[in-house]
């Protein structure tokens, strides 16, 4: 028999039902403080033993959780912004080399060319956005020179504008340049690194735009477009500024900021840039997990504990009362069943007979039940120290459960009852 149901009508239902489910998670999450440290490394953990570098989480999950921890104030802090952990990778080494840094590094080399420095100690850190060369004509326009008087004249008013540059520099007490790249002329010239070197003036060329922020808030400076407006209440300060060889590779590193704001640099290594690659995904997951905790400070038991303890209580529910609301709360519960169905199918496991048996265990009253699948059966999950924060399976049930509505409603038509129903159960 086919009963005309709009679809708003399943959208309430499911809008109920998601609210249930946010009531059980939180009744059986266990909430944690930011100074458990082992209850965030499990986190953690938890979120890297799926991934490709799996056997290094006992190094890159302390990094992560040491990193969020010191860019907030960990008694006040309700969010966290990732921007202030910058992750620099490098190929050379291996995963086991990676480290978290408080300061900066740079994968571009100090200059070199006229035998500048290479190690300051005692730094004072120029952030410059204007090019230490000579300038060029405006679009569309030329300079013809006629005679060698003429370029002579050119050459030395050229030198004349380099020196007083470098020469305001040296004025204002900075010994560290980083100098943003330029898209319309060299940032630096030869003879211009030949005055810095003279100066006993360390230079970094080609600092994207996008890490000048990082390092202003790093370093505590100021970043200068213009010579003019170079003061020392503009530099930033640091105990030693140094370029390091790492496999093969030039590196800059700086260390011992007097003033350090809250940011920290990880400098994530491998052998390879597949490898990079995948270690530099991993630990922003990882640094995400934590981030979670820190906005919700409340975990769960993992191994689709949760999902499996939601659809046996939800379903519990749905006998309770009647009509379409029943119907669809029924269909959401059994929906929650593709998670640990389809983890089972993933570790190689009888899908079948592990969700039944799953089922069976929370039906129990066992809600910690989930799929361990190293052993591939079903444990007692906490036991196993898989966990995930309470807000990741919040966020989720959620953000699933506005998708489904919002499909609903673009539908605008009135499905039969099992049809509707139905429909629900495939778009969870």
């Amino acid at each position: 028999m086919a009963i005309g149901i709009h679809p708003q009508v399943v959208a309430n239902a499911f809008s109920l039902a998601v609210n249930k489910a946010e009531t059980i998670l939180t009744d059986m999450a266990i909430p944690i403080d930011l100074d458990d440290r082992e209850s965030l490394l499990k986190n953690a953990v938890t979120s890297l033993n799926s991934k490709v570098v799996s056997q290094n989480s006992h190094l890159l999950a302390p990094i992560a959780v040491d990193a969020v921890l010191k860019v907030i104030d960990p008694a006040t802090a309700t969010n966290v912004d990732l921007r202030d952990i910058r992750i620099v990778k490098k190929v050379g080494g291996t995963i086991d080399d990676t480290e978290l840094i408080e300061g900066l590094v740079f994968t571009q080399k100090a200059s070199r060319k006229a035998g500048g420095p290479s190690r300051i100690a005692d730094a004072k850190i120029a952030l410059l956005q204007f090019c230490i060369s000579p300038p060029k004509t405006d679009l569309e326009h030329q300079v013809v020179v006629h005679d060698y008087t003429a370029m002579d004249r050119i050459l030395r008013e050229e030198k004349k504008y380099i020196a007083s540059i470098c020469k305001k520099i040296r004025a204002c007490g900075a010994n560290v340049l980083l100098i943003q790249k330029s898209i319309l002329r060299d940032a630096v010239t030869d003879l211009s690194l030949h005055y810095l070197a003279k100066m006993k003036i360390m230079v970094v060329t080609d600092i994207e735009r996008d890490e000048i922020d990082f390092i202003s808030k790093t370093l505590g400076c100021t970043p200068v477009t213009h010579p003019d407006s170079l003061t020392a209440d503009k530099l930033g300060t640091a105990g030693l500024v140094e370029d390091i060889s790492v496999s093969g590779h030039k590196l800059v590193k700086v260390t011992g900021v007097k003033n350090l704001g809250q940011t920290v640099t990880v400098l994530c290594r491998a052998s390879n840039e597949l490898t990079l690659g995948e270690a530099d995904r991993s630990l922003h997951d990882a640094l995400c997990v934590i981030r979670s905790l820190v906005k919700k400070r409340h975990m769960i038991a993992g191994g689709a504990a949760a999902e499996a303890e939601v659809s046996q209580k939800l379903a519990q529910y749905a006998k309770t009362i009647s009509g379409i609301e029943s119907e669809c709360i029924n269909a959401y519960a059994e929906a929650l069943e593709v998670v640990p169905y389809t983890l089972a199918q993933n570790a190689g496991l009888n899908a079948l007979l592990t969700v039944t048996e799953l089922r069976n265990r929370h039906a129990g009253g066992d809600q910690c039940a989930g799929i361990n699948v190293r052993r591939g059966t079903i444990t007692d999950i906490l036991e196993e120290n898989v966990v995930q924060p309470l807000l990741v399976s919040t966020s989720a049930f959620t953000l699933a459960t506005e998708c489904v509505c919002m499909i609903l409603k673009i539908v605008r038509l009135r499905l039969p009852i099992r049809a509707s129903v139905c429909f629900a159960k495939v778009v969870s």
